[in-house]
C-alpha cells in the first residue's frame, strides 16, 4: 500500500465493496465500531452487531483479511483494521404517488465501503522485572522535645 510522505509503509491489504444498497450514514455507524481493532476481534464484533449494515461490512473485512493472507502472505492473527471508511455512492431516485395527484421523491441511497488491514509486529513478551530486596529504611532520627529544660 502506498504511504503518505516519508512515513514507513507497513504491509497490508484492502477490500472495497461498491454500490452497496444501504445508506452511508447507517454503514458509517457500523464501520466506526471496528476501526482500529484487531481483525479477528473486529469480525466477532460485526458478527454479533444488530445493525443490518454489519453483514456487508463483515464481508468486506473478511475479504480484506483474505487478500492479506493470500496475496501478501501475512498472518491473519497479526492484522489490524488500520483504515475503514464509507463513501457515498449514486442515489437512485424513485417516485411514490401521494394524495391529490402529488408525487413524493424516494431516495434509495448507495455507498462504497472500504476496509484496509495492516500487519502489526507481534509485541515482544516483556521480561518480568526482578524483585529486589526492599531498601533498608533509615532509622528515624530521635526527635528532641520542645521542653529543653526538663532534665
Amino acid at each position: 500500500m502506498p504511504g503518505k510522505g516519508d512515513a514507513p509503509v507497513l504491509p497490508g491489504a484492502r477490500a472495497v465493496a461498491r454500490y452497496v444498497r444501504i445508506s452511508p450514514m447507517k454503514a458509517r455507524r457500523v464501520v466506526n465500531l471496528v476501526r482500529g481493532l484487531p481483525a479477528k476481534e473486529a469480525l466477532t464484533v460485526l458478527q454479533f452487531a444488530p445493525q443490518a449494515a454489519s453483514e456487508q461490512v463483515y464481508k468486506v473485512l473478511a475479504s480484506a483479511i483474505a487478500n492479506a493472507e493470500n496475496n501478501e502472505r501475512l498472518d491473519p492473527d497479526a492484522l489490524l483494521v488500520s483504515e475503514a471508511f464509507v463513501d457515498e455512492g449514486p442515489t437512485m431516485k424513485r417516485f411514490q404517488p401521494r394524495a391529490q395527484g402529488r408525487a413524493y421523491r424516494i431516495r434509495k441511497r448507495t455507498c462504497h465501503i472500504t476496509v484496509a488491514v495492516e500487519a502489526v509486529a507481534p509485541a515482544a513478551p516483556r521480561k518480568a522485572a526482578k524483585k529486589t530486596a526492599p531498601a533498608k529504611q533509615a532509622a528515624p532520627a530521635e526527635t528532641q522535645s520542645n521542653t529543653e529544660g526538663a532534665e
